[in-house]
């Protein structure tokens, strides 16, 4: 069943709120050197300690997530209450994980808290 346009807009931005909550974490506790920021209209920004950037941002007309990696781009789509991509099926935060230690050469693993 398709999602609407309010419905994609919540549950993009709470999957946005939870990668900036466990970047930070990870910042804190691997000590992962990267600088983010959250633009408007649901653009998430990193910039890593050689100067290379990530972009993650929700694509509405799509209703996806897209990540633009120095890897490539990926494209996550809501399902059953996660977020895959849609070419591996890999969860989004397993994907971001794996994306962002190669990118920054630090191994995190990037998980979801259950708070707000």
């Amino acid at each position: 069943m398709a999602m609407n346009e309010s419905g994609f807009e919540a549950v993009s931005e709470a999957a946005l709120d939870a990668i900036e909550r466990a970047l930070e974490r990870a910042v804190d506790e691997a000590a992962l050197d990267v600088d983010f920021e959250r633009k408007e209209s649901g653009v998430l920004e990193l910039e890593f300690a050689d100067a290379s950037r990530m972009v993650i941002n929700r694509h509405g007309a799509a209703r996806e997530i897209w990540v633009a990696a120095k890897s490539g781009g990926f494209h996550f789509r809501h399902d059953d209450g996660r977020w895959l991509d849609t070419r591996t099926g890999r969860e989004l935060l397993a994907a971001l994980s794996h994306l962002v230690s190669v990118q920054s050469g630090t191994a995190v693993i990037l998980v979801q808290d259950q708070g707000g």
